[in-house]
């Protein structure tokens, strides 16, 4: 772990990239901008009683949570609201409280959408408030995501590295090797197709495929976004990205691979009855299959990603949220506390446990025994999953930055890769277009932008 750092000094493990520079640059314009405007909202006055606190978020197991905070704490009390997830409304949701100067004490936001969130200055520059003492536990990889220029915005809450759960039986019973390799990953595919014809190792999907497609590119060492001299640098089609669209290309074009819909109903029935026999996803798509595939118990077991290089191996994340201070909390140093609670301790973690199965993976190592405890894994043949996970987590490479605007970017890169997956196009012409769309969208934020 990480030794003492100074207050206020990020623990990330490595220095900051430069890449962040011009989101800091930009985020200083707009609070200057709003010099002159309340960032706080009327005292929350108790008399002598607690402070109260308003959390939003959608994040199952959050109520139980609350309540095992206002059961042990007298001195802050909690309001809980549950929220949509993101895509379904919980983002609006924020960004308008936020724009009247309402928004709630402490909020969730996926890490994808942190860096529009922080330029649109909803969070709260938290590098003061979060103590070394939390920044100590944190996995230095996860707190980087939330890191900019050397400032801190949200408190990494879990992190995921991705992962491949795969039936077991299927692939014992036809002598399938489980992929250590992106070549073995095709070759094996090739092997499932021959003996089980209506099987596939795994799908690309046309629905939320952007997302899984930026984690591939990630692991391959690219870098969609970085930032140089107050200039954002986006190419969404640099070496690693054009060795990853041409590999899933041809998968899709020999027909080695389902492509569907992410989270779709015909997806879940391929996976429930073995014709899709492979899932690359992140950590916490575990206890998610659990729940949605009872019958595959005992069937599935996980793996690590395939590697390009296994001499010089990489993960990357698929998933994740974050908690953040929101700059219209009357009492940032007790939404801290709350969150430090939610992020570090033992017992938030049971509370939200014990609202049902969750295998994600947790920002803080030392918690993993709790997950480990709380968890049952028959489902996997009591495979130690969490081990798996902790293992992975600690190669995720440092290398990445999401973008200013990711929910247009995605929203762009899926319209590409359903017209591709209908044969209209490629992998490679969707990701191009990504680019193309979401350029006018970060021009209109003041940015000065360039594609490499």
């Amino acid at each position: 772990m990480p030794g003492q750092r100074r207050p206020g000094r990020p623990v990330t493990g490595r220095r900051a990239t430069a890449g962040t520079t011009a989101l800091l640059t930009l985020l200083a314009l707009v609070l200057a901008g709003c010099a002159g405007c309340s960032t706080h909202r009327a005292a929350d006055t108790a008399g002598d009683g607690p402070v109260r606190l308003t959390f939003w978020s959608p994040l199952r197991g959050s109520q139980e949570v609350v309540d095992e905070f206002n059961r042990t704490h007298d001195t802050i009390e909690v309001d809980f609201q549950q929220v949509p997830s993101g895509e379904q409304g919980g983002w609006a949701k924020l960004s308008n409280a936020a724009r009247a100067g309402n928004a709630p004490d402490v909020a969730t936001i996926e890490y994808p959408q942190l860096p529009g969130f922080t330029i649109d200055g909803v969070p709260r520059d938290i590098s003061e408030l979060l103590p070394d003492s939390v920044r100590r536990k944190i996995l230095p990889q996860a707190l980087d995501l939330t890191t900019f220029d050397g400032r801190t915005y949200a408190v990494p809450v879990d992190i995921e590295p991705m992962v491949f759960l795969y039936r077991k039986d299927i692939f014992t019973r036809n002598h399938i090797p489980v992929p250590k390799t992106w070549a073995e990953f095709e070759s094996s595919a090739r092997k499932l197709k021959q003996a089980q014809p209506r099987s596939r190792i795994a799908s690309l999907f046309t629905t939320g495929g952007t997302l899984y497609l930026a984690g591939y590119a990630w692991q391959a060492g690219a870098q969609w976004y970085r930032t140089s001299d107050d200039t954002w640098h986006i190419s969404m089609d640099d070496a690693p990205t054009r060795k990853v669209a041409a590999y899933w290309q041809r998968l899709m074009d020999n027909d080695l691979v389902r492509v569907e819909p992410g989270s779709s109903q015909q997806w879940r029935a391929h996976m429930q009855s073995g014709e899709t026999a492979g899932y690359l996803a992140g950590a916490w798509a575990a206890g998610s299959m659990m729940s949605s595939t009872p019958g595959g118990k005992g069937k599935w077991a996980i793996a690590p990603m395939p590697q390009w290089d296994p001499a010089e191996p990489r993960v990357s994340t698929q998933g994740g949220s974050t908690f953040l201070v929101t700059k219209d909390s009357h009492h940032p140093e007790e939404a801290m506390e709350f969150i430090s609670w939610m992020v570090t301790s033992p017992g938030a973690l049971k509370a939200k446990l014990a609202s049902g199965v969750s295998s994600a993976f947790p920002s803080v190592p030392g918690l993993v025994p709790v997950a480990r405890k709380e968890m049952d894994t028959s489902y996997y043949s009591g495979q130690d999953i969490f081990g798996l996970f902790q293992e992975q987590a600690e190669m995720i490479s440092p290398t990445w930055k999401w973008g200013p605007r990711m929910v247009s970017t995605t929203t762009s890169g899926d319209d590409g890769l359903a017209r591709a997956g209908a044969g209209s196009g490629t992998i490679l012409e969707a990701l191009r277009e990504a680019q193309s769309r979401t350029m006018p969208d970060l021009k209109s934020l003041g940015l000065s932008v360039t594609t490499r």
